[in-house]
């Protein structure tokens, strides 16, 4: 039976590093050893979200094949990202390893050490939502108000409705105060009685 090019299965690397100053040598040299036939490479902050050459190897993967990279931190942006890129690897049942952290997703063994980061980052995220909750209750009780500071006080309220009612413009008043006209629309929009801003 004549081989099919879907049945050619290819290991593809990607290597990054931050600035231009540095140099992808070392990675490119590990991403070889491992066995990768195509490596591609991209000199970018691991935080920047448009990375072209990551686009590219990860259009370029096809069923069956492996991604690898030199250490974790060269793929994701963040533990988050990372799980991301990993599941959507695993669903299009394409495999891949990190050489520094020996992580390898073909095995049972890297599955399941992903499927524990992914625990964990859950667990985090559960966390830092639980902590933030109970900071914003125990800051309501103390009288702390969230939101926006208002563009006017009370006492500017009073003037720019008194003007209102007087006949300026609402781009004069917002000019007068400083504020946008949406500020002024508002206000006006409200009808607060003058003897309740005193």
């Amino acid at each position: 039976m004549p081989t099919t090019e879907e049945d050619i299965k290819m290991k593809v690397g990607y290597a990054r590093v931050s600035t231009n100053d540095q140099d992808t040598q070392l990675q490119l040299d590990a991403l070889s050893a491992a066995g990768c036939e195509i490596i591609y490479q991209e000199k970018m902050s691991g935080a920047k979200t448009d990375r072209p050459e990551l686009k590219n190897c990860l259009k370029s993967l096809r069923k069956g094949d492996t991604l690898a990279v030199w250490k974790l931190d060269r793929l994701g942006r963040s533990l988050q990202h990372l799980l991301v890129v990993v599941k959507d690897l695993e669903n299009a049942d394409i495999g891949f390893q990190s050489l520094t952290e020996s992580i390898d997703t073909t095995s049972n063994t890297g599955k399941l050490i992903f499927h524990i980061f992914a625990s964990l980052a859950e667990f985090e995220r559960g966390l830092i939502t639980e902590r933030v909750n109970a900071g914003l209750a125990a800051a309501r009780k103390k009288g702390t108000k969230f939101g926006r500071p208002e563009s006017l006080n009370k006492k500017q309220k009073a003037m720019a409705l008194a003007m209102y009612y007087g006949g300026t413009s609402k781009i004069d008043i917002a000019n007068h105060f400083e504020v946008t006209r949406q500020t002024i629309y508002a206000l006006i929009k409200k009808d607060i009685p003058l003897d309740e801003l005193a």
